[in-house]
């Protein structure tokens, strides 16, 4: 026997931001829950619109499975005595509901012990639901609960109705002081009435055709899109549709309609992304371009009601996006009449961090490193230093003040708008990307510079002052600092040393707490980003190991050697040749004294010695440009034919023999023959390891 159930729990406006979350979080709680119960069911479906969250279970088995449990008690030696039952076995039968007289002994697989065979009856589901329910909105991810009235329930909203069907019949159930019903209620405003559920399979349609409540958040979510669209091509232009803003609107309203709204062309002089950011984070509207991506003058929000004069509806929406509007219109021609270098001085007056200095002080430190880096990749030194010591005056802007993510929007449009070159115009927003994972790096080798000077003046700092991240902490953000650094480095294609960098970025802060040790420990922390970033892409940990073995600190070289690496341990002779280089690492190991590669070859008597020595010193002409020029994986795929002539060697030639001359020989054609692939990586840490 199975039937559909249903829970709903009604409530005040749930959080849009979070109400997604909140559902995913419901519905994954039950159907865990279920499951753990042996309950078996088709199918789990949830829903959540601003006053609801709910959830569908399909063909619900009504009784969780009986079962016959065995349970095994004392063994037979201990608890007959005699012939008698002992206290154990007294004991034991008591507890598991057996006569003493009924009391048996069987093997399991070891000894004779007493057992007791149970049928265990299923338990109704009806039964269960009430504690699965409670469980799943106590598990909630709700960062705040709060109280209402006089209750002491507690929940991220007032509750005001209880719904939970187990097929037609209402289960009998009590959740957060509420008892459950049939009752659902629709919309506030179009069918603002008690809706009563026949069974609980009739729910979402029931909502929609008669409710005004399309309580499905993927088909609202949908419409909203669609609807949004069909609002942008009437006036012969595209949406533009963020997915989290279309997930916080779809958690606004239960009965979307989308709307066209207009605001004057004059404001289209303001920076694009100001308008936006308006429309956006305040008002919660679509913005649309033209075929160019230009912005145009038009939004698109989404109401909650059908109304029958949208215009009125359109009407006040205009008259509130246009103060909003007028706003940054007027931070935008206020801040251009002041440069981004006389907004310098302000950065005094602003703690960066308090061991660390002022805003001002790390934009110095920017310009000074800035300059190094520029130097290296032969850049435009004097560019990366003006852009490095203008690139945080934006943060005393108006425009930064009331739109926070204008920071370094803004500060590309003041710096044009005070002639500076394009080049440090573009780096005073670069410098910030990438913003997030997978997001585009900079266009300009100045925005590169300073978006690589910025985060290591900061990982240095507070590395140095001793506020690493921990497991759970990272205030600073140093983990995604770091990754950027990583991409940086290796998508650009910069040759830059780390540990150089970190060396000239330490010397520069004048407080630090950490010693000689902070440039090999932020080294070591970076790195290990850089593992984290392999294993994402699927490189297994040894062949990242095999390289990091050689303590490099070039992250474009680093990543390099991994791919090569990787390649050439796919080939065929890759295992066998790196098996070849541990025993030679353990041979070499045991030595007393540094093993030398001169090789006398008049000392080579074996037959496999001899070639291998030819093979060795063929190969070294080969691989040597190859090295030169950073072309790993074609080096190592040239060394794997060295791996018949290895094997060779290995089978015949005995290399610690009693003649010391050819001992220390044959040592020093295995130091050279080593000495060649840790060109590239150790590679005998491609061995697996012995369990």
């Amino acid at each position: 026997m199975s039937a559909d159930f249903l829970v709903e729990l009604g409530t005040e406006e749930l959080p849009p931001k979070n109400l997604k979350n909140l559902m995913n979080a419901f519905v994954e709680s039950i159907q865990t829950d279920l499951t753990a119960l042996e309950l078996s069911f088709a199918s789990v479906k949830a829903y959540a619109a601003p006053r609801r969250l709910a959830v569908l279970v399909e063909n619900l088995a009504s009784e969780t499975p009986s079962k016959e449990l065995v349970v095994w008690g004392p063994p037979a030696a201990i608890a007959f005595k005699d012939g008698e039952p002992t206290k154990a076995a007294l004991a034991f039968a008591e507890k598991n509901g057996i006569a003493p007289s009924e009391l048996k002994a069987e093997s399991d697989g070891k000894a004779e012990k007493l057992v007791a065979r149970i049928s265990q009856q299923g338990q109704k589901t009806t039964a269960l639901l009430e504690k699965i329910v409670s469980d799943a909105l106590a598990k909630l991810p709700i960062a705040k609960r709060m109280k209402w009235g006089s209750t002491r329930e507690e929940f991220v909203r007032p509750v005001h109705w209880l719904v939970m069907l187990f097929g037609s019949d209402v289960v009998n159930a009590s959740v957060l002081g509420l008892t459950a019903g049939r009752t659902t209620r629709g919309h506030r405003f179009h069918y603002n009435n008690n809706i009563e559920l026949a069974k609980a399979s009739d729910y979402a349609s029931v909502l929609k055709n008669t409710g005004y409540v399309v309580a499905d958040f993927a088909e609202r979510s949908a419409t909203i899109n669609a609807q949004v669209e069909a609002e942008a091509k009437k006036v012969g232009g595209v949406a533009v549709i963020d997915a989290d803003l279309l997930d916080e609107v779809t958690a606004l309203v239960e009965w979307p309609v989308a709307l066209t709204g207009k605001f004057e062309e004059r404001f289209l002089s303001v920076p694009a992304e100001a308008l936006v950011a308006s429309m956006k984070e305040h008002q919660k509207y679509f913005h649309v371009v033209d075929a160019n991506g230009k912005l145009k003058n038009n939004f698109i929000t989404v109401a909650n009601i059908e109304s029958k004069d949208a215009a009125q509806i359109i009407n006040g929406n205009e008259r509130v996006i246009r103060p909003r509007l007028s706003d940054a219109a007027f931070f935008f021609e206020t801040d251009k009449k002041t440069t981004l270098a006389s907004l310098r001085e302000r950065l005094k007056t602003i703690v960066f961090q308090a061991q660390l200095g002022t805003i001002f002080d790390k934009t110095e430190r920017v310009a000074g490193l800035a300059k190094l880096i520029a130097g290296k990749l032969n850049a435009d030194a004097a560019s990366a230093e003006r852009a490095a010591q203008l690139c945080k005056s934006d943060l005393v802007t108006n425009m930064v003040g009331e739109f926070d993510d204008m920071q370094g929007i803004a500060g590309y449009y003041y710096a044009l708008n005070d002639g500076e070159n394009a080049e440090v115009a573009a780096a005073m927003n670069e410098q910030y990307m990438p913003r997030f994972a997978g997001d585009q790096l900079p266009q300009t080798i100045t925005g590169t510079i300073i978006a690589l000077a910025d985060r290591l003046d900061t990982i240095s700092g507070i590395f140095g002052i001793g506020q690493q991240p921990t497991g759970s902490k990272d205030p600073f953000a140093l983990r995604r600092a770091s990754i950027a650094v990583l991409r940086l480095l290796v998508e650009k294609n910069l040759s830059l040393d780390l540990r150089e960098l970190l060396t000239f970025a330490k010397a520069q802060h004048k407080n630090l707490t950490v010693g000689d040790e902070l440039v090999e420990q932020v080294l070591g922390y970076m790195l290990d980003r850089f593992r984290a970033m392999f294993e994402d892409a699927q490189i297994p940990a040894e062949v990242f190991q095999s390289v990091t073995a050689k303590q490099l600190s070039q992250p474009l070289d680093i990543n390099q050697r991994v791919l090569a690496v990787n390649e050439f341990s796919k080939l065929p002779q890759a295992q066998a040749l790196a098996a070849a280089n541990k025993r030679v690492s353990n041979i070499l190991a045991k030595q007393n004294a540094a093993v030398n590669t001169d090789v006398n070859s008049a000392l080579l008597q074996e037959e496999a010695e001899k070639n291998l020595a030819a093979a060795i010193t063929a190969k070294e002409t080969v691989v040597a440009p190859l090295f030169a020029a950073r072309e790993y994986t074609k080096a190592l795929a040239a060394l794997a034919d060295l791996q018949p002539t290895v094997d060779a060697f290995f089978d015949s030639v005995m290399v610690m023999c009693d003649d010391a001359a050819l001992q220390q020989n044959r040592l020093a054609l295995l130091s050279k023959l080593r000495g060649l692939f840790l060109e590239v990586a150790d590679i005998s840490y491609l061995v697996p390891a012995k369990n």
